[in-house]
């Protein structure tokens, strides 16, 4: 064999082990690009550049937040003319609540909703939502939230990389269990009791009860197996939880006014032409007003129904509030050691309203 037909040979082996490596440096790079919204410097005839927004959230589909979600994407989408695109992936189809946070605040997803107490693991302020009987009603929570309050609250957020754009109010926490009606404190002694965060543990270990965590998908089969003895949620995931099937007793003592958030990555929002943001803030806020609305309207529509499906329903007395309240005040002192000085704040703001 000549030389010239060696070195001919080598070449060609040279370029089928280059070739393959090209072609899937190509694939990779192709495939990331594809993950990462797509922003064009041109705009429509309504002034609006070109861009697409990921949003993600894990709610069911069928609540009344992730309702107001689809209906957000859909506004922003139409009244730019479709220069806006918002593709929103529900029910964890994209990230689960766990990863959420960090994925906003890293920019691995420019929107994300995504309940304040998980979000306190990063803004401890955040865990104010869980402070026991901090709100009397549905109108004291928005009032806070629309004033001062909620402005020292979207701060904190800011400080940390992500903006807030909507609260969007899930409504109250109430107790089921399946062993006794819980008309007082006293009542839950004894009883394993499923937590939805630090806060709550602290007001359940008060009451004489011991908290346990699982995750949301875990709690119907702890209660069927009594791992469990109750569990506290809002009665809009015990109804699409069939908490009915497993717990016999529901106490509705409002105890805690449960918030979700819709963030965006704020240096992505900061990037964003001003024409864009206010489209975006102003349909935020239409949407927010809309789900309060629809808080107290699906807690009481579910709490009708648990009791037609058999639940014993007791609604603790105003007047008996105040004994509740006193002995959950651990849970106080706990979310103001974690909370420093910005949750004394809020504290005293709601307790001046």
């Amino acid at each position: 064999m000549s030389q010239e037909t060696k070195v001919g040979g080598n070449r060609m082996k040279n370029l089928t082990k280059i070739v393959p490596l090209m072609l899937i440096c190509i694939l990779i790079l192709a495939a990331c690009s594809s993950a990462k919204p797509k922003t064009s410097s041109s705009s429509n005839e309504n002034g609006y550049k070109k861009t697409t927004i990921r949003l993600a959230y894990n709610l069911p589909q069928d609540h009344h937040i992730s309702k107001g979600i689809e209906q957000f994407a859909k506004e922003v989408t139409e009244k730019s003319g479709g220069a806006i695109k918002v593709q929103v992936y529900p029910a964890g189809q994209l990230l689960s609540d766990k990863d959420m946070n960090q994925s906003i605040l890293t920019g691995g997803v420019e929107m994300g909703v995504n309940s304040s107490t998980l979000w306190a693991s990063t803004v401890p302020a955040m865990g104010i939502f869980d402070v026991p009987y901090i709100f009397k009603d549905y109108g004291a929570a928005g009032d806070a939230l629309s004033g001062e309050f909620g402005d020292k609250l979207r701060k904190a957020m800011e400080d940390k990389g992500a903006k807030v754009l909507m609260f969007a109010d899930y409504g109250y926490a109430q107790f089921a269990n399946n062993k006794r009606p819980l008309k007082s404190p006293s009542d839950f002694k004894g009883l394993k009791i499923r937590s939805i965060g630090d806060i709550p543990s602290e007001m359940i270990k008060a009451y004489g009860a011991s908290p346990v965590f699982m995750g949301a998908g875990e709690v119907y089969m702890g209660l069927q197996r009594n791992t469990v003895d109750g569990a506290t949620s809002g009665t809009t995931a015990m109804v699409q939880r069939k908490y009915d099937e497993v717990t016999k007793y529901l106490t509705i003592n409002n105890y805690a006014y449960l918030e979700f958030i819709l963030a965006v990555n704020k240096e992505y929002w900061d990037n964003l032409p001003e024409k864009t943001q206010q489209l975006i803030s102003n349909t935020a806020a239409e949407t927010e007003k809309w789900i309060r609305s629809q808080a107290e309207k699906e807690d009481e529509s579910t709490a009708k129904e648990l009791a037609e499906k058999g639940m014993e329903v007791y609604i603790v007395p105003k007047e008996d509030l105040p004994k509740w309240k006193e002995a959950a005040k651990p849970a106080w002192d706990s979310f103001s050691k974690n909370a420093g000085k910005l949750g004394d704040e809020l504290l005293d703001l709601v307790d001046e309203n």
